[in-house]
């Protein structure tokens, strides 16, 4: 198995706060990325854990992105950046890409879908039936954020099943994607969205990484003491997310994570360049 760190989509520049965990990029500033992963597997072909900005979204983008949201997030629209042309670039056809695993249904996340329709789309149950009950919570906040571009082709939207009373590192309620044989599951963090979780794979080492998407949005956050949000991304995270002290809770999970299993457990977020470009650097990839 093989675990590429894919950028698809980079946004708006944001500065750096200090001492970044990158060589070269301390105290400048950097594209916020839409951090993906690609895992090259033996039995299950192509798996992709999000999709960041599909081609679609880069040839129409205030169409199928929102036009408010282009403005702010300002996206570089680079269609190399796409998974689809980065699955390519690798020498794999997208029909190759056989597995998605979602961290949350927010459409920097979702975009990526048109170019795979053929593919099983897995989340956790709670943002299913968020997005799909109309009588759940947050159902229409939920709702709005998954773009009617990035739905209208009915993607193959899969619940995973949570397995009794699964835990990873003491987070309850695990679920398990059904399909993929590699160990991959979806861990809960929710506050950004109803459902929101992490993505935790073991990669051929035999460490656990944990995409954490929205949880946080920067490294400060998680390995600073007190706390460190940064003021260009924190109201990014206000705005989006549907309970905040529920965020708060599983922020300080991680980093209680990352106090006790650091040697087990490698832990980023979804829109870091610093943590991108440092996960990249030790991949081969920069």
């Amino acid at each position: 198995m093989r675990i590429h760190h894919l950028n698809c989509g980079s946004l708006r520049k944001i500065p750096a706060l200090g001492e970044e965990p990158t060589a070269g990029a301390v105290n400048r500033e950097l594209a916020a990325v839409c951090h993906c992963l690609l895992i090259e597997t033996d039995s299950d072909g192509l798996i992709l854990v999000d999709t960041g900005l599909g081609t679609a979204d880069l040839q129409h983008p205030d169409r199928s992105l929102g036009a408010d949201w282009v403005a702010y997030a300002q996206p570089a629209l680079d269609p190399e950046e796409s998974a689809l042309s980065q699955v390519v670039r690798l020498g794999y056809s997208p029909q190759d890409v056989r597995h998605v695993v979602l961290t949350h249904l927010h459409r920097d996340h979702t975009g990526g879908l048109p170019d795979f329709p053929h593919t099983r789309v897995h989340v956790h149950p709670a943002e299913y039936q968020a997005v799909t009950d109309p009588m759940a919570a947050h159902h229409r906040h939920s709702l709005d954020r998954f773009m009617p571009a990035h739905r209208a082709h009915a993607p193959l939207l899969t619940p995973a099943p949570v397995e009794g009373h699964t835990e990873w590192f003491g987070f309850p309620g695990v679920a398990r994607p059904q399909g993929p044989a590699c160990e991959l599951l979806l861990v809960p963090l929710p506050g950004h969205s109803a459902g929101h979780s992490g993505v935790a794979v073991r990669d051929g080492d035999g460490r656990w990484l944990l995409h954490a998407g929205d949880a946080y949005m920067y490294h400060g956050e998680i390995d600073h003491t007190p706390p460190l949000s940064h003021p260009v991304l924190e109201p990014v995270q206000q705005g989006a997310e549907t309970d905040a002290a529920a965020r708060v809770v599983a922020r300080d999970l991680l980093r209680g994570l990352l106090r006790d299993h650091v040697d087990e457990v490698t832990v980023f977020s979804a829109h870091d360049p610093w943590e991108f470009a440092r996960l990249a650097a030790l991949a081969g990839q920069g």
